[in-house]
């Protein structure tokens, strides 16, 4: 604990709290509008109207039809939706710092992995080179949760509509879709489907202060989607079961604040980082940031930190101990005990990686926090170097 007792949570990229106000819209589908939507009854016919409504509040939200999103039991889920439309022959590009569900899939079909620059950025004419005549989805995420980086879709969407013009007028008839999976950036920036340009999303209610296991895939006109699950035809028979009801109405709640705040919050939170950042790299000058130094092209409110030298792992033991509660990279690379398949893309070398905290700011972290916390790491990193006999 810190000074005064409090625990002092800098992890808000690998889970959100869910808002009070979220809560408030959810709890009465789990008492009083409990039914099963399915039903026939007037009462379970209300609770279907619901849900149809959180749809068309999303869909408004992303700039899509509501008709073509699809619930989800999260956003790994919705990414392996994503990948169903394929043909058993298809290829697929993707880039090096994807989530481990992206690459998983990827590695389902003959395909193309770009490299990132040390930034973790793509560069289109990459992405240009990968595509072949038979390349069916480009899928590349909006901004990357570990380091920040935010993709430029806009010019990926381009490249794909140049490779769909080239076969539509070579007579070729496999298709070709760009999917993102913006979960990470939600809560950051606009993710509005068609100035994006994108034909496939991923959404996730849990990076933007809703429900844990709801998600979305949003897939365009013409797209037609293999179900994963079958069942009792839910979600026009793309996903099968009952519906999540509660989460649901708590995703769109959870959005349209996302919504609301994000401007205000983004500013917010890059001034925290800006507070953040300053005194770690004054007392560390060998510290390594890791990301687009440009606040456009990254997340405002992620610090990806590195002390060469330092076991990250044993440092995010000993701050838990002090109550400040950090990350060495993804949530999903930290179980593994591995060092990030995204460190090593971008070309980190292994003793910068290991020593890699990855710091993410959120709606309800404040300034005394961000100083607390400031002055706790630079004490415990300052204690290890100095166990471990490394100058700074």
């Amino acid at each position: 604990m810190d000074a005064v007792g409090r625990t002092i949570y800098l992890d808000y990229g690998a889970a959100t709290p869910l808002d009070a106000r979220v809560r408030t819209a959810m709890e009465p589908y789990g008492s009083e509008l409990f039914f099963n939507p399915s039903a026939a009854y007037d009462e379970a016919r209300r609770v279907r109207a619901d849900i149809e409504r959180a749809r068309q509040t999303i869909a408004h939200l992303m700039g899509a039809r509501a008709d073509n999103l699809v619930f989800t039991a999260g956003a790994t889920e919705a990414n392996n939706l994503a990948f169903a439309a394929l043909s058993d022959d298809a290829h697929v590009v993707s880039d090096a710092i994807e989530h481990e569900s992206i690459l998983a899939c990827v590695e389902r079909h003959a395909h193309a992995i770009v490299d990132v620059a040390g930034d973790g950025r793509i560069d289109p004419a990459d992405v240009a080179e990968a595509v072949t005549p038979a390349t069916e989805l480009v899928s590349v995420g909006l901004a990357n949760g570990e380091i920040g980086t935010v993709q430029p879709l806009r010019a990926l969407a381009r490249v794909v509509a140049q490779e769909r013009a080239r076969r539509l007028s070579a007579g070729e008839g496999r298709p070709i879709w760009l999917h993102t999976d913006a979960s990470q950036a939600a809560t950051a920036l606009s993710i509005n489907v068609s100035s994006l340009g994108v034909d496939l999303m991923t959404l996730s209610a849990a990076k933007m202060y809703g429900p844990k296991q709801v998600g979305l895939l949003w897939a365009d006109d013409g797209i037609v989607l293999a179900p994963l699950i079958a069942g009792g035809g839910q979600e026009r028979g793309l996903r099968s079961g009952t519906e999540n009801v509660a989460g649901i109405i708590g995703f769109a709640h959870a959005f349209e604040l996302a919504s609301q705040l994000r401007a205000s919050e983004m500013r917010r939170l890059e001034e925290l980082r800006l507070r953040l950042v300053r005194p770690l790299t004054s007392a560390f000058p060998n510290a390594v940031i890791a990301g687009p130094r440009n606040v456009r092209l990254r997340l405002p409110g992620l610090l990806h930190l590195s002390f060469p030298g330092v076991e990250a792992r044993r440092l995010v033991l000993l701050l838990g101990n002090e109550g400040v509660l950090v990350a060495t990279g993804s949530a999903c690379a930290a179980s593994k005990m591995r060092i990030s398949h995204v460190l090593s893309a971008i070309g980190m070398d292994e003793q910068t990686a290991a020593g890699s905290l990855r710091m993410t700011l959120g709606r309800p972290t404040t300034a005394d926090e961000v100083d607390a916390a400031a002055g706790t790491i630079i004490r415990v990193v300052a204690a290890e170097y100095g166990r471990l006999g490394i100058r700074p």
